[in-house]
């Protein structure tokens, strides 16, 4: 079967092939920067913590701003449409022997993404980096001790400065992310003191002005991390109450909840009480393992619940995993074009069909057209997408991967 014919098939149950294409156009995704590196960055020498951990010592890894950046751009090369990147408050770039400290971070630190950025038309989403650092080896915002607490509050009101710098060169709006690893090992005796903490850091940063059109705050909940296994401070209870109280946008990571959940039954919540979401979409094995994205079950399912509830332009899209067991930049590649392919394929359902079938009751129908749509050929159409961006549609993309990993990674120190 070639586009035409497929474009044929789909038109018999009312959907536009080229009208899907032209929507996916559009969707920007952002690409996180620390797929390439480990999630090491580069303004310590710290190792790991936070309960976050890479496993796989695959060859090629960057260890340098420049090495990162070339394989970002090998990668977003391979990858259909025009994104954006996200970047972590540890990967600023420091010349001359220069170095701050995270509560003392200045724009001119990321000058050299902005080059990068402006130089290929992208916008840059950024992170303040709560981990990975001496001053987190406890809790953070929500710390007992006030000189480590006002140390992380002054690093995301930094942070804060930074996104502005960001969205004012690059000419789009900049995410700013708020994470922290904070919690406990053990069962707490106290839950409410460190929930009261972090609140009180939250007011503060917040008392900062900044423009709200070009700085998107976000709040990102987790259930636990390595280490952290009792207890979480910022739970999606706290984040979800103190964003609805504030106007803060929430953040859903589909790796952060029991296994028995799934932000996809939660998108259209969220819809309904939000102006906008943002979304870090990632793979959980078992617990939040942060796998490479792949087309599975839920990751269609949440593509469904934001294409069918027409909120493209509503939903902050970023990709959050990291795999040191596989080359990179195919981890890269694949995450974003699976959720690409994910998006194309709620693009080519018939919503307006299936809703009215289960307002009416014909369940019988609606099942069975749900069925038949898992064997209509997206393939062709993505195909079709891939050629119309310039970029091969099959796998034929590994074989510049392979050869770049030649030429380039495996001759890296």
């Amino acid at each position: 079967m070639n586009y035409l014919e497929a474009k044929k098939l789909y038109k018999s149950i009312g959907v536009d092939t080229d009208a899907a294409i032209e929507k996916l156009k559009k969707v920007a995704v952002s690409m996180h920067c620390w797929q390439g590196d480990d999630v090491n960055g580069f303004d310590s020498k710290e190792a790991l913590s936070g309960g976050i951990q890479t496993t796989g010592n695959y060859p090629g890894k960057a260890k340098t701003p420049d090495e990162l950046m070339a394989d970002m751009d090998k990668a977003l090369s391979l990858i259909p449409g025009k994104h954006r990147i996200n970047l972590h408050a540890s990967y600023a770039v420091f010349e001359d022997g220069e170095w701050a400290d995270r509560n003392a971070l200045l724009p001119k630190h990321f000058a050299k993404w902005v080059e990068f950025a402006k130089a290929r038309g992208l916008g840059i989403d950024f992170n303040p980096t709560f981990f990975s650092h001496e001053k987190a080896e406890g809790m953070t915002l929500a710390s007992a001790d006030e000189n480590i607490r006002k140390f992380w509050v002054d690093h995301a009101i930094c942070c804060i400065r930074i996104a502005e710098y960001f969205a004012g060169e690059l000419n789009t709006f900049c995410t700013l992310n708020i994470w922290i690893p904070d919690g406990m090992k053990d069962i707490p005796a106290d839950r409410l003191g460190p929930r009261a903490r972090l609140k009180k850091s939250l007011d503060e940063i917040f008392a900062t002005e900044f423009d709200k059109d070009k700085v998107l705050i976000t709040l990102e909940s987790k259930v636990f991390g390595i280490g952290l296994e009792s207890y979480t401070v910022g739970s999606a209870e706290f984040y979800l109450s103190y964003a609805a109280k504030n106007g803060i946008m929430p953040l859903m990571d589909n790796g952060h909840y029991h296994p028995t959940e799934y932000v996809s039954d939660k998108i259209p919540t969220m819809l309904l009480f939000n102006d906008k979401i943002a979304l870090h979409i990632t793979r959980p094995v078992r617990w939040d393992s942060d796998h490479v994205v792949l087309l599975d079950d839920e990751t269609k399912e949440m593509a469904k619940e934001i294409v069918k509830n027409d909120a493209l332009d509503r939903v902050v899209m970023a990709l959050d995993y990291f795999d040191a067991s596989i080359n990179r930049i195919s981890a890269w590649v694949t995450g974003m074009r699976n959720w690409q392919k994910a998006l194309l394929g709620a693009l080519l359902t018939p919503w307006k069909e299936m809703k009215e079938l289960q307002d009416s009751g014909n369940f019988t129908r609606l099942m069975v057209l749900g069925e038949e749509l898992k064997t209509y050929p997206l393939g062709e159409v993505w195909n079709e997408f891939c050629n119309q961006c310039g970029q091969v549609s099959g796998i034929e993309w590994l074989s510049e991967v392979e050869e770049y990993e030649k030429n380039i990674l495996l001759k890296r120190g």
